[in-house]
């Protein structure tokens, strides 16, 4: 895709709009060459005056045109930048939106997290009335979307509004699965080979965990959360698990932790011994991630269990003790259609798990879905928009309410990833890393520490810096970073005078 752009415009954010309209697109300041190649070319200008700006754009796709120019006043409620942001905004889609045919029920909202925009209207002092009008007006949002987001907002609220700088939580990463979903993007192998470096992966992953709680005592933080996720932690054998558990376990006094989650997510994976383990070690959360209980489908994105593996694993799971539980489904699934997504998440939902997270099918670059599924490509998702209307609407009226949220690039249909949970069993950690309340300690290979100053003194803006694990295991078992993620951690909290 072409783009003309002049005037103090984010260029990135105009490409991030197209990709809504143009998912998988590529982007460039020349016209594509090929002529069989219908390539768009977007022309947008941006002129600020004293009193508003005036923005202008056009779109040209084969023989479709569209054009707008707008002018926007200043206003009182929002700040200069935003005005910019929103006219940028609705010049996009306008001009897309036209040419294409198609209205986003986002609007606007290209970020991770649409729900952080309702979160900042509120501490404007907004009502809830005014900030869902504040989203269809402002950002084009689509009514259902924006109550979605408020409540989200309203839901997080508690958390939110009680942050404490001298809070962490912890992340320890199994990048090991039994097989590859086709989906996947994750850093997570399942080769023979890299299956048996799992011995020499976990005594390198016990001394960073060792160093990493240490730090934090050092540094005079108390831990909230520790999640253990990949890959599927689950891979490791009972006297594996028992190890690294006890390891956590020798660091810190687990009882006192809010939330300890352990991801299962693969049902094949899952076993009385196992869960007898992870009971005994203090976990109080776990997964189980059926994706879908149509069984024809989980062949297709290469899972290898079927839906009463899954049932099996949440029957013993539940009977385990442990007593939160999260399930993962999946909308826009290759071969799946609205009757089959429906009919797996009604058995789901009886089932009745403490959380139920709805993710909308995403295609990543580093995912076999990229070769094997590039038909998936869709502005309209099909029926994707009636399965997650479906989900919430049920979730809702079964007693789920909506605790967190977050988009992704290329998801079918430009739709939503949210958390549901029953009373006071949200996923904390989930709040905790989406929203960066405070510092993510994690350990392990392809674990992404993040670093929060939450609150920071006067008028500065909050800080967040992040420190990149090594990505693969062979190269994790290379080369040890952990003092030089640890040394990262304590400089920024002296900068910040955080100790």
């Amino acid at each position: 895709m072409k783009l003309n752009i002049s005037g103090n415009i984010n260029a990135y954010y105009v490409q991030t709009l197209c990709m809504i309209f143009f998912p998988g697109e590529k982007f460039s300041d020349k016209a594509i060459s090929d002529p069989e190649v219908a390539s768009p070319e977007l022309t947008l200008s941006l002129e600020e005056s004293e009193t508003g700006v005036k923005v202008c754009a056009e779109l040209t796709l084969e023989e479709k045109y569209a054009n707008c120019e707008k002018v926007y006043p200043i206003r009182d409620d929002i700040t200069y930048d935003r005005l910019k942001k929103i006219a940028v905004g609705d010049a996009v889609l306008s001009v897309c939106s036209e040419v294409i045919g198609y209205r986003p029920s986002w609007g606007m909202l290209v970020g991770v997290r649409p729900s952080k925009v309702a979160t900042e209207l509120f501490a404007t002092g907004m009502s809830k009335t005014k900030v869902k009008k504040a989203l269809v007006n402002d950002y084009f949002v689509i009514p259902k979307k924006a109550a979605l987001a408020t409540e989200v907002a309203l839901n997080e609220a508690e958390l939110v509004q009680k942050v404490d700088p001298k809070a962490c939580s912890v992340y320890i990463s199994i990048p090991f699965c039994p097989t590859r979903c086709a989906y996947c993007s994750f850093v997570s192998y399942t080769s023979k080979k890299l299956l048996s470096t799992i011995p020499d992966y976990l005594v390198a992953l016990g001394r960073e965990i060792n160093k990493t709680f240490d730090t934090i005592k050092e540094l005079g933080l108390s831990v909230k959360t520790i999640y253990i996720g990949g890959g599927t932690p689950t891979i490791l054998d009972e006297v594996q698990l028992a190890w690294l558990l006890s390891v956590v376990e020798e660091n810190i006094d687990v009882s006192t932790v809010e939330e300890y989650t352990l991801e299962a997510g693969r049902p094949d994976t899952i076993t009385e011994g196992k869960m007898r383990v992870a009971m005994a070690h203090g976990v109080n959360r776990i997964s189980v991630n059926p994706q879908t209980l149509n069984d024809d489908v989980l062949r297709i994105i290469g899972r290898s269990h079927t839906a009463d593996d899954f049932l099996r694993a949440y029957d013993i799971a539940r009977n385990s003790g442990i007593e939160n539980i999260n399930t993962d489904v999946i909308t826009g699934l290759p071969g799946d259609k609205f009757a089959s997504f429906s009919a797996s998440y009604d058995k789901i939902v009886s089932l009745r798990p403490e959380n139920i997270t709805v993710h909308t099918f995403s295609v990543k670059k580093a995912s076999d879905a990229l070769k094997n599924f590039s038909h998936i490509y869709s502005v309209r998702g099909g029926d994707v928009g009636k399965c997650v209307d479906y989900s919430q609407i049920k979730a809702q009226h079964e007693g789920y309410q909506p605790y967190y949220m977050y988009r992704q690039k290329n998801t079918v249909g430009n739709y939503e990833n949210v958390g549901f949970a029953l009373d006071g069993k949200k996923g904390l950690y989930n709040i905790y890393m989406m929203e960066e309340l405070h510092s993510i300690f994690a350990a392990g290979a392809g674990a992404v520490s993040k670093f929060v100053d939450i609150a920071p003194k006067g008028d500065e803006k909050r800080t967040i810096e992040r420190f990149f694990n090594q990505k693969y295991p062979y190269e994790y078992l290379a080369e040890d970073k952990t003092e030089e993620k640890l040394n990262a951690a304590r400089d920024f909290y002296i900068k910040h005078g955080l100790v």
